[in-house]
């Protein structure tokens, strides 16, 4: 064989390494486009961000966010909260993930089932998902076809802030005008799913009972955290009341002005009428249309006063007890007063 020439056998050896090379190459991007880059990884990962309180890598993942036509098409307006979609809110995510089937469609997209264990439930969804432009031209990349995005609609009863997790949120932040006055007030959230959230409510007058709500993907839960006064809140309205009919009875008359009793008599009065408080009405507090009510009350006060009869002149001391009721509204001002109504 002369210098310089290569022969034959040499280049098919090439050849043949080429191939193998090449074939090893894309069997190994196969292998890549069925495990870590396939469909049923796409949706695992998903379930595991949430699992992992990663709720920045969940709400990132392509096909979760909701555009504008998306919002509108599920009834929501364009500024709809997404104050629920961050770390520290979540109660519990999707445990021990378990993907049951992964169907390929006609079109390219995948059917993908996840079983997974949420709170004490174990449960399967159904995603769909579809190929979107893949990484360097070669690795598959997805995004679900319908956002997993749940709504929570969340009414705040008798106060309009409530706790989800680790924060405190407002109902009110996005109303303006006469929507703000309301005493109840409801606001939808988007919320990160499959999850559950706990609500509460905890305040020096006001404290409302921890309840849970189950977000399933793509769907809209409705949860109510119902705000009750506190003892301290009874008792602040209690001394206001009390306060209230010992001013009363400090009126020297017959009939004490704007106040819920008091006495006529046919005869001359001769001394100031002196009123004390026998039973003072014991505050209850219950949620009204636009306050706190308590409702007519029997409380009982006293006269003691000389008088003249009119027909024989005679004098005498009368002393009674005068039955009476009353009822007020309550309600909490912004700046963390109580305003009393009376009714």
């Amino acid at each position: 064989m002369r210098a310089g020439r290569v022969s034959p056998l040499s280049v098919a050896g090439w050849l043949g390494l080429a191939v193998l090379l090449i074939g090893a190459f894309l069997a190994a991007l196969g292998g890549l486009n069925q495990t870590i880059y396939g469909a049923s990884s796409f949706v695992e990962r998903y379930l595991d961000a949430i699992a992992n309180d990663d709720i920045a890598t969940a709400s990132t993942t392509p096909g979760v966010a909701l555009d504008a036509a998306e919002l509108e098409a599920l009834g929501l307006p364009a500024d709809v909260s997404t104050a629920m979609l961050r770390s520290g809110v979540i109660e519990s995510g999707p445990e021990d993930v378990r993907i049951v089937s992964d169907v390929a469609q006609a079109d390219g997209t995948h059917t993908v089932t996840a079983s997974y264990r949420l709170a004490t439930a174990i449960l399967e969804t159904t995603f769909d998902v579809r190929p979107i432009t893949p990484l360097y031209g070669v690795l598959n990349r997805w995004e679900f076809a319908v956002s997993p995005l749940a709504v929570v609609d969340v009414t705040a009863a008798h106060n309009p802030i409530f706790t989800v997790g680790s924060l405190s949120l407002d109902t009110r932040a996005t109303k303006t005008g006469d929507e703000l006055l309301a005493f109840t007030q409801t606001a939808p959230y988007l919320a990160m799913a499959p999850a559950v959230y706990e609500f509460h409510y905890e305040s020096t007058l006001l404290t409302a009972e921890h309840v849970t709500a189950q977000a399933d993907p793509s769907a809209r839960v409705a949860v109510t955290v119902d705000a009750q006064p506190t003892a301290a809140f009874v008792e602040r309205v209690q001394v206001k009341v009390d306060e209230y009919l010992a001013a009363c009875a400090e009126q020297h008359v017959l009939l004490p002005a704007e106040c819920p009793f008091g006495i006529e008599i046919d005869d001359r009065v001769v001394s100031e009428p002196q009123w004390s408080i026998v039973t003072v009405p014991l505050v209850t507090l219950t949620p009204g249309e636009t306050a706190f009510d308590m409702p007519p009350t029997e409380g009982v006060a006293h006269i003691s006063v000389e008088v003249q009869s009119l027909f024989d002149g005679e004098y005498s001391t009368l002393e009674e007890d005068r039955p009476f009721t009353l009822a007020l509204s309550a309600s909490i001002k912004p700046d963390g007063n109580i305003a009393i109504q009376l009714k």
